[in-house]
């Protein structure tokens, strides 16, 4: 039975990633799970200097899910590569890099400092404010994402993945976009732009005002953004959006994705990635399936 996928000449041991800001870059969650069991490990969002991220509250739970406003707080690439690249590499699993940034300057000095580390692939977090724009994210205009796309493709030692915004008209064009800027994957969808107020305080429930929102109130809009993509472009998809299950998985597979990511649900069982990497191999002895590329976009 052959779990193995391909992104980008990249591969995989089985789909199952983790989502970026959901796993730190691993060392919590690997005092728990077996981080050689997985696909990949994505790291939370890299900048080029240490980002304070927003004040607190940041994080609070709503129906289905999650909203944060953390403001992609982290440490910056040297700590990174000095820390936690070497940690990484002692396990055996791909290391994807969700890079950020508020400038298209911020991300290419980045992806240059990537450019010698010990990582797999690079993921391009365009759901980033750009401050230049005033503050709309590069990934809501399409010829932003495309040129933002060049920019990084320019100096990119390692293969692409461009991570979509939901937050838009249509998400194929956006997809459209970067596979025509070069992007050798796409992911999707990032969270979806939310609001809570707390009625007894009168107040917003984050000091954020808006938060993202994650977790599985949104799978069923991921899954049809995912479909569209699919169908849209000729570069593989990694899907994510509310997977809690093996089921959910497959969902997003069967829509198109070669790969899936999982992330709020880490925060309720850390074992989550591990149950669903062991529920999609039960389910393709169930049905037969000997290889995970017959149920890869098998639903038109």
């Amino acid at each position: 039975m052959n779990t193995k996928v391909t992104l980008a000449g990249v591969e995989l041991k089985n789909p199952v990633m983790t989502c970026s800001g959901t796993f730190g870059s691993g060392m919590e969650y690997g005092e728990m799970i077996d981080l050689d069991r997985l696909g990949a490990v994505v790291t939370k969002g890299i900048a080029n200097v240490p980002w304070p991220g927003n004040p607190t509250p940041r994080v609070t739970e709503v129906y289905g899910g999650m909203l944060n406003a953390i403001g992609l707080q982290g440490p910056g690439v040297d700590v990174f590569m000095k820390r936690d690249v070497p940690f990484l590499r002692q396990h055996d699993t791909k290391i994807i890099v969700n890079v950020c940034g508020k400038s298209e300057s911020d991300y290419v000095d980045v992806v240059e400092r990537l450019a010698d580390a010990d990582v797999d692939m690079l993921e391009i977090n365009i759901s980033c404010p750009n401050v230049k724009e005033g503050g709309i994210a590069f990934g809501q205009d399409p010829k932003c994402a495309e040129q933002i796309t060049k920019a990084v493709k320019k100096v990119a030692k390692q293969p692409v993945i461009m991570k979509l915004s939901p937050n838009v008209t249509d998400i194929a064009e956006m997809a459209r976009a970067v596979e025509a800027g070069g992007a050798d994957v796409v992911s999707l969808i990032n969270t979806i732009t939310g609001m809570k107020i707390d009625i007894n305080k009168r107040t917003f429930a984050l000091a954020n005002k808006t938060g993202g929102m994650s977790g599985p109130a949104i799978k069923p809009v991921a899954v049809r953004m995912v479909y569209q993509v699919a169908n849209a472009v000729k570069i593989p998809v990694i899907g994510m959006g509310g997977i809690m299950t093996a089921e959910d998985a497959l969902e997003f597979i069967l829509a198109g994705a070669t790969a899936v990511s999982i992330g709020t649900a880490n925060f309720i069982n850390p074992d989550t990635t591990i149950q669903v990497i062991e529920g999609i191999e039960a389910y393709m002895k169930k049905y037969g399936v000997e290889d995970i590329h017959e149920l890869i976009g098998a639903v038109h």
